[in-house]
């Protein structure tokens, strides 16, 4: 059930305003009354949450207006001044811990299920200041709602996860289709975060067959002129566990976004994706036209 410090504060609720995807307010109305529980739904499939003077505590309920939103993931990256407060996952009255007030979760990301009859929420609570209600702090995160699209990393407790294994070919050709982005290209280096566990390769594209933002950038011709040359740079991370090392040789570059940061799906060096996907297009089984050279 819910704490007691947390029920003396639920006895009234304040709703917000806010746009569809993104929130920005205070929590001024906490100096007037400590029971007073700042409520916001957000509508969109991602956006971001800002709270300024932050006192007490913050409720909030994503649900997009989508219909695969009742089956999905949602995932949350805390701000880069996150600090001095608590998150729980709020399922049914009962409060889940997610993040700790002294926790320092800024380069993390945490994910949680929402394939329940109530929707889950997430619920901010404030740790009092010792200088008064009105806190200078701010306490913010970024959301993003995951559906079932091949690409999608897998999600853990701790957050994002992507698979080690290889694609076979029906993840490949579906990869190609589905993807956040497509590029072909090599690996120029690879380097590793033990702290994160995370690993990072940086990839010089030839080809950027599509990207949803702009994660590859065309890089300026090497002999001083203004012209764009032919490659593109970007980054893309995996998981330090999937053991990514440099190789030769042209790949295909398939993965997710999350957050501004590109996940790696399938990377399949590119003759063997030829080879699978000529195959596939003689027997009609291609998911999509992919344009090959």
């Amino acid at each position: 059930m819910l704490p007691n410090a947390i029920i003396s504060m639920c006895f009234l609720a304040l709703n917000c305003a806010a746009d569809l995807c993104n929130w920005t307010g205070s929590g001024f109305a906490a100096g007037i009354d400590s029971r007073i529980v700042l409520q916001v739904r957000l509508r969109c499939t991602e956006g971001s949450v800002k709270w300024i003077y932050p006192g007490q505590a913050l409720r909030v309920v994503v649900e997009p207006n989508v219909s695969s939103s009742r089956r999905s993931t949602i995932c949350i990256k805390p701000s880069p001044s996150f600090g001095g407060a608590s998150v729980f996952i709020e399922r049914a009255g009962e409060l889940e811990l997610l993040v700790t007030e002294d926790d320092r979760p800024e380069r993390q990301v945490f994910c949680f299920r929402t394939d329940e009859p109530h929707r889950p929420a997430i619920y901010l609570q404030a740790r009092p200041q010792s200088d008064g209600p009105w806190s200078r702090n701010t306490i913010g995160f970024r959301y993003e709602v995951l559906g079932n699209k091949s690409a999608a990393p897998n999600v853990g407790r701790g957050g994002l996860q992507t698979s080690c294994r290889p694609c076979n070919d029906t993840e490949l050709l579906m990869a190609v289709c589905n993807s956040d982005f497509v590029v072909r290209g090599h690996i120029r280096s690879v380097s590793h975060d033990s702290q994160r566990q995370t690993t990072l390769v940086e990839v010089s594209a030839t080809r950027v067959y599509w990207q949803r933002s702009g994660l590859f950038e065309r890089q300026l011709d090497p002999s001083g002129s203004s012209r764009p040359s032919l490659s593109w740079l970007g980054y893309i991370h995996t998981l330090l566990r999937c053991h990514v090392k440099p190789g030769d040789g042209e790949f295909l570059f398939t993965g997710s976004e999350h957050f501004g940061d590109a996940w790696l799906g399938c990377a399949p060096r590119y003759k063997d994706f030829l080879l699978v996907y000529y195959k596939a297009r003689t027997e009609r089984r291609n998911s999509c036209d992919f344009p090959v050279d």
